[in-house]
């Protein structure tokens, strides 16, 4: 079957990877360098990407045609509960600044990467995008996912009031080189990934946050950046469209995997006093696939990879 011809082609493009040194953000240029375009970035010693006023003036001299934008505060449930006027103040500035200095320099197309985590905590599973505000959030994190519903929004908003060709992502839980291995800010996968390195190698038992129950879905950055790519080329609407593997587990069950991977053969403890957080989260991704597009690597490989990457010093707060 030959792929559909793209409806904006990237190639001879001058691309902006607004949070390049992020983990989505360095699988986007990883990406973009199999395509004859240029990718430019700023990294934070240059630009301050929450001083809307510098962002308009960087934009104005380096004139991007196409713009991801994967800048953005993140973090996990401690994280996130943690420190709400950072993740919601944060975002919302640097959705701001990058969303108005693309419509004034006439950026021709811009990709939004939300999260899963906009959706209700109680939406039916797999969740569609139409979900999207028809219940209460996950109170854990509801800041964070309230500044991406509204970078959401902006996008929607600008294409409606400009014409602009701006449109949404939401991945779902994503992991991979570059990940933020730090217990204490990290999401679960990472999180897990250390913790069972340090029980192997202290010979303890590996301890998870809450009952285990809950089941998650995970896909591989790399994976993510080629969605992005693909959506950039072949899909331009203002509804948001998921991205996603398709699969979930239940994070005891992921507890599990990673031992299996590591080769580990201790016990897991669940620590009860900890929060589960939403119980379900699984992404429908049929509209991505109508676009010919799925992922390639599995859920195995992927914490291979992962670990090896945290093995090699290849994430953050190591």
């Amino acid at each position: 079957m030959t792929a559909p011809a793209p409806l904006y082609p990237l190639a001879g493009k001058r691309i902006w990877v607004a949070g390049h040194k992020g983990m989505v953000g360095s699988a986007l240029v990883r990406r973009l360098d199999r395509i004859d375009c240029e990718v430019i970035t700023a990294d934070r010693a240059t630009l301050d990407l929450t001083d809307q006023r510098a962002v308009l003036g960087w934009m104005h001299n380096q004139r991007p045609q196409a713009v991801f934008l994967a800048a953005a505060r993140v973090g996990g449930i401690l994280a996130n509960d943690s420190f709400p006027v950072d993740f919601l103040r944060d975002n919302l500035l640097i959705e701001t600044a990058i969303f108005t200095g693309a419509e004034s320099v006439g950026v021709e197309k811009l990709l939004f990467l939300g999260s899963s985590c906009i959706y209700p905590r109680e939406a039916a599973q797999p969740i569609r995008e139409e979900a999207l505000l028809s219940g209460p959030l996950e109170p854990t994190n509801e800041w964070y996912a309230l500044a991406k519903i509204a970078g959401i929004k902006l996008a929607q908003a600008y294409r409606k009031q400009y014409g602009c060709d701006y449109i949404s992502a939401m991945p779902t839980n994503l992991y991979g080189p570059g990940d933020n291995f730090d217990p204490a800010a990290s999401h679960v996968l990472p999180a897990l990934i250390r913790k069972v390195h340090e029980a192997k190698m202290a010979g303890t038992p590996v301890a998870i946050w809450g009952s285990g129950s809950p089941r998650r879905e995970f896909l591989y950055v790399d994976d993510c950046a080629d969605a992005c790519i693909h959506l950039m080329q072949h899909y331009s609407d203002a509804l948001p469209i998921n991205v996603g593997a398709g699969q979930d587990i239940a994070i005891i069950d992921l507890a599990r995997l990673v031992m299996e991977v590591l080769d580990y053969q201790g016990e897991i403890v669940t620590d009860l006093s900890k929060p589960d957080g939403t119980p379900r989260k699984l992404m429908d991704g049929s509209r991505l696939a109508a676009l010919g597009w799925s992922p390639q690597v599995s859920l195995r490989e992927g914490i291979a990879r992962s670990y090896q990457a945290f093995l090699g010093g290849d994430g953050r707060n190591l």
